[in-house]
């Protein structure tokens, strides 16, 4: 069965994909849309920094952003000096390190559903006088509806599944740090296999489960 100390890394993991879903969503929707829009070379370079958590090592991130946000670090001085003190080691770090780990997971939909819209929606938006921010939250954000929804998801589950990363920035600490897949290492490590096994079996029921539910939704949007 679930220890008191599961609970508190269910309850922990949940909050912290919460919070970089929201992050994220709040920086994937603007960087989406200026990505999908511009063909130039910032916008390529921008799109290749963010695509590259996909393929580095989730403990290069976490170490680089251990060193960046330590405290002789550019980003560890910058937040003492204005009071913050140090983010490794503290959910705040963990929140820094999830967005930038899960980045390419909200923006790569988002810029796909901005691409699919096309130009013809907005054309007629001009010839009706939209002012241009009235045309992005009436017309592109609900046509690029299934995007949204695709980036939400994926972030969040990907937060939950995150380790490598959490456990560089945020370390092992209970209740401030441990997340559900730092308490499962935590469990095989102490040899305590049914715990393990009971909190592994719940990832591996809610990873299907979101899985399943994305192929459903596509397939009903791809049908409407």
């Amino acid at each position: 069965m679930l220890t008191n100390e599961d609970w508190s890394a269910i309850r922990l993991t949940v909050e912290l994909a919460s919070v970089t879903t929201l992050l994220l969503l709040a920086i994937g929707i603007p960087l989406g849309w200026w990505l999908a829009r511009s063909d130039s070379w910032p916008a390529r370079i921008t799109s290749a920094l963010v695509t590259m958590p996909l393929v580095l090592p989730p403990t290069v991130i976490g170490f680089y952003l251990l060193i960046a946000f330590g405290a002789n670090g550019p980003f560890g001085q910058l937040t003492q000096a204005l009071g913050l003190g140090l983010l490794p080691f503290t959910f705040g770090g963990l929140v820094i390190a999830s967005v930038i780990y899960s980045l390419p997971f909200a923006v790569q939909p988002l810029q796909q559903a901005f691409q699919g819209i096309g130009e013809r929606p907005l054309e007629v938006a001009a010839t009706l006088r939209a002012a241009p921010l009235d045309t992005f939250l009436h017309v592109v954000l609900p046509l690029a509806r299934p995007g949204l929804i695709t980036a939400a998801v994926m972030s969040f589950a990907h937060t939950v599944g995150e380790f490598g990363v959490v456990l560089m920035i945020g370390g092992n600490i209970p209740e401030q740090t441990r997340v559900i897949s730092v308490q499962i290492y935590d469990h095989v490590e102490a040899l305590e296999y049914a715990q393990a096994h009971w909190l592994s079996a719940g990832m591996l029921v809610f990873s299907f489960a979101v899985l399943l539910l994305l192929n459903l939704f596509k397939r009903n949007g791809a049908r409407s």
